[in-house]
């Protein structure tokens, strides 16, 4: 595999991106169609696009990646913040020579999608968020200790799961503290005026039910904080509530995620 930084390449492509203290496995389908770069969930890989992407088609850029430490080939890094993931869409976008770009992220690849689009409207196109990004202050000290633990007793299971690429390979210390820092990132005060301050057409997918870690009706209380910021920005909308679960959402309906995309990259929201 290779490295490019030519602008001027469309033709399919995999290989490694330099950045920071690492490199990141990417896939860029190529193409003249529009350019849409899929953003993972903390701890996924880029293969759980692969029914989105089957949905869409050809006729877009599909353009997909491991974060750090994450699949098979992505490097290790010194940093693994937040703040690092965003950059990271920045390194990818300016290797595979992309200006302007629709962004589709799943829950933790949702925050990072938002927090990007709003530093970058001029660079985005529209966006897909799909069950995550919600403004709620979910993380206290309680769950702070309750995260610990879960990936305290995961890390049995890493030597396993690691060699194929379904566990990053992050200590359980560094796992527990990118999730409680995207609690952080997700409190009211601080994704609510990010949310706010979006001046391009942004589509929410929302699952139903819990997702991994989540308690009784913790997961839909969370997803409840959307309604307000609808209200505040007409950018943003729910495109749709589907019923299948946070983790099984990209499998049962990707239809409707695909759907999402065709309306935000689309005028009007017209099939291609």
């Amino acid at each position: 595999m290779t490295t490019t930084n030519d602008s001027s390449t469309s033709s399919p492509w995999t290989g490694m991106v330099p950045v920071d203290d690492t490199a990141l496995a990417v896939t860029d389908t190529g193409g003249g169609g529009v350019p849409v770069v899929f953003l993972n969930g903390q701890f996924a890989t880029q293969g759980y696009w692969r029914h989105v992407l089957g949905d869409l088609g050809d006729g877009w850029r599909h353009i997909t990646y491991d974060e750090r430490a994450r699949g098979r080939q992505s490097g290790r890094s010194a940093d693994y913040s937040f703040e690092a993931a965003v950059r990271d869409v920045d390194a990818v976008l300016a290797a595979r020579g992309v200006q302007r770009a629709v962004l589709v992220g799943w829950s933790y690849g949702a925050a990072v999608a938002a927090h990007w689009v709003h530093r970058n409207p001029d660079r985005t196109i529209g966006a897909v968020l799909v069950d995550g990004a919600f403004p709620h202050d979910w993380l206290d000290e309680a769950t702070e200790e309750r995260i610990r633990k879960l990936f305290r007793r995961m890390r049995w299971f890493a030597p396993l799961l690691r060699p194929v690429g379904l566990m990053p390979r992050m200590t359980a210390a560094q796992q527990a503290e990118s999730n409680i820092e995207l609690g952080r990132f997700s409190r009211e005060r601080v994704l609510g005026p990010v949310l706010d301050g979006i001046t391009v057409p942004v589509r929410y997918v929302i699952a139903s039910g819990t997702s991994f870690g989540s308690k009784g009706d913790e997961q839909e209380r969370i997803r409840a904080s959307l309604d307000a910021v609808t209200v505040r920005n007409p950018n943003i909308q729910i495109h749709a509530k589907v019923a299948s679960n946070h983790g099984a959402i990209l499998k049962k309906d990707h239809a409707v995620v695909a759907q999402a995309v065709r309306e935000v990259a689309t005028p009007g929201g017209k099939l291609r």
